[in-house]
């Protein structure tokens, strides 16, 4: 199991990067919530990581908090969520506010993340809500406020930032209008994200 990396952001495409670990590349897809607040490419960079191992891949995923990725397992240890499933629910949702959502066992909030139907989300309400029982009483469990960096704008980041929203499952006519209408010269592909996000749910 690799639990950790340590080393330089070689790339960053949403909501895929790679971290170069000693010469050696490893591609980990991470949550929106990890990507805000990642460093600029070239600069050091820790993640905590879970590997998953399936017949044809192996996949690692990326946290920049050990919160996050405790997060990530309990999600992916509830009947029928996946990875794929479990980073678009924290990347619609910080920790903060999923958690704020099962104690409210809002299904509103968690029907607007792509592929959650109100079934669906009425399960992981009443699963959760046992879970989160132990989460609630840890301190700074629901502190985890998530804000953007500043970055320089390049030239390919609304491609980006839509390419992100449709790998969280998004339509794509849906992920190009909410960039579209978020979108100012100078921002980043992050902050592009986080708006769109925001405006979508």
């Amino acid at each position: 199991m690799i639990g950790r990396l340590r080393g330089t952001l070689a790339e960053k495409q949403p909501p895929h990067l790679i971290l170069d670990v000693n010469g050696l590349g490893y591609e980990l897809e991470v949550p929106m919530t990890t990507l805000y607040r990642l460093p600029s490419v070239g600069e050091p960079l820790t993640l905590h990581t879970h590997l998953v191992v399936r017949e044809d891949a192996h996949l690692l995923y990326g946290f920049y908090e050990k919160r996050e990725r405790e997060l990530f397992r309990e999600l992916i240890r509830l009947n029928g969520v996946g990875p794929k499933l479990a980073l678009a629910l924290m990347s619609g949702l910080e920790v903060d506010e999923l958690v704020r959502c099962v104690q409210a066992q809002d299904t509103a909030a968690l029907v607007k993340i792509p592929g959650v139907g109100k079934k669906t989300a009425e399960r992981l309400l009443v699963e959760l809500k046992d879970r989160f029982k132990a989460w609630e009483t840890v301190p700074g469990m629901a502190s985890l406020v998530v804000e953007p960096r500043a970055g320089g704008a390049v030239s390919s980041a609304e491609n980006d930032a839509v390419s992100a929203l449709i790998s969280l499952g998004y339509k794509p006519q849906e992920a190009s209008r909410a960039v579209t209408a978020v979108k100012e010269d100078g921002l980043s592909s992050e902050d592009m994200i986080r708006r769109a996000l925001k405006g979508m749910l």
